[in-house]
C-alpha cells in the first residue's frame, strides 16, 4: 500500500504529457518515437542516457507489439523478410549489450557517454534518411540492381546487424533507416508488406534489446508506465487524423528538428 502511494506521489504527469505529444507526431507521421522521445528524456528531463534508452526500448516493444498484431491479422508482414532481418539483429543485440555491459563495470561512465555520441549519430542519420529518401532509394536503387536473393538476404541481414546495434545503444534508427533500405532492396515489395515486416521484427529487436538495458539496470518502471498513459492515447489520435493533415509539412520540420538535437548531442 506505501510502495503505491509512494509510486503515485513520484508519478510525473509531464512525462505522460510528452507521450501523448510524441505518440501524435508517431501517429501523423509514422517517424519513431524512439527519435523523439529519448532525446526529450535526456535533453529536458535530465534522465540518464542509459536508463532513457534502457525505458524506451520497452515501450518501444510493447507498442509496436499491437502494430504487428494488426498487421499480422491483415496479412500485410513478409515474415521471411522479419526472419532475415533478425537473423542479423539479434546476436548484434547481444554482442552490443555484453560490450555495454563491460563498459560499465570497467569504465564507469563511458557507457553513458558512448550511448549519448551514439544517440546523435542516430538521430543525424535518420533525418538524413527522412529528408533525402527519395535521392538514397535511386542511387540504392542503381547500385543494386539485378541483384540474386542469396545477395538480397545476405544484404537483408548485414542490415539487421547495424540495425541491432544502433537500436541497442540508442533507440534510434530502425524505423526510418530501416525502412529506406528495404524499399531499395525489395523494390517488388508493396510498400505496407515492408511496414508491417519492419514492425514486426522491431519487436524482438526492442524487447530483446531493452531486457538487456534491464538486466543492466537501465530501465525505470514508473517512467515507462507514464509516457504509456500518455502515448498510446496519443498515437490512435494521431493515426486518426492522420489523412487531415499532409505529413509532408511535417517530416521537414521532425527531421531539422532531429538534426539539431543530433549535433548538440555529438559535440
Amino acid at each position: 500500500m506505501f510502495a503505491f502511494a509512494d509510486a503515485l506521489h513520484a508519478f510525473n504527469p509531464l512525462y505522460s504529457v510528452s507521450g501523448f505529444v510524441v505518440g501524435t507526431l508517431v501517429g501523423f507521421t509514422g517517424v519513431g518515437g524512439g527519435s523523439l522521445m529519448t532525446p526529450i528524456l535526456v535533453l529536458l528531463f535530465g534522465v540518464a542516457p542509459t536508463t532513457a534508452v534502457g525505458t524506451d526500448l520497452l515501450y518501444a516493444a510493447i507498442t509496436k507489439s499491437n502494430g504487428t498484431l494488426v498487421h499480422g491479422l491483415n496479412g500485410t508482414v513478409d515474415w521471411r523478410i522479419t526472419r532475415r532481418l533478425a537473423c542479423g539483429s539479434l546476436p548484434a543485440t547481444i554482442v552490443t549489450l555484453i560490450t555495454l555491459a563491460w563498459l560499465g563495470k570497467t569504465a564507469g561512465h563511458a557507457a553513458n557517454g558512448l550511448i549519448t555520441s551514439a544517440l546523435g549519430f542516430a538521430l543525424l542519420l535518420t533525418a538524413g534518411a527522412i529528408l533525402f529518401r527519395r535521392w538514397i532509394l535511386d542511387y540504392i536503387a542503381h547500385h543494386l540492381d539485378n541483384l540474386t536473393d542469396r545477395r538480397v538476404a545476405g544484404l537483408t541481414m548485414a542490415l539487421g546487424a547495424f540495425l541491432g546495434v544502433l537500436v541497442s545503444v540508442s533507440s534510434v534508427g530502425a524505423g526510418a533507416l530501416g525502412m529506406t533500405v528495404l524499399l531499395a532492396l525489395y523494390p517488388r515489395t508493396p510498400t505496407v508488406r515492408l511496414v508491417g515486416s519492419d514492425i514486426a521484427h522491431a519487436v524482438p529487436l526492442t524487447f530483446v534489446a531493452g531486457f538487456g538495458h534491464w538486466l543492466l539496470g537501465g530501465v525505470d518502471w514508473l517512467l515507462l508506465f507514464s509516457l504509456l498513459v500518455g502515448s498510446l492515447p496519443g498515437i490512435a489520435i494521431g493515426s486518426h487524423l492522420a489523412a487531415r493533415v499532409p505529413d509532408h509539412y511535417l517530416r521537414p520540420v521532425l527531421a531539422t528538428m532531429m538534426a539539431a538535437v543530433g549535433v548538440k548531442l555529438s559535440i
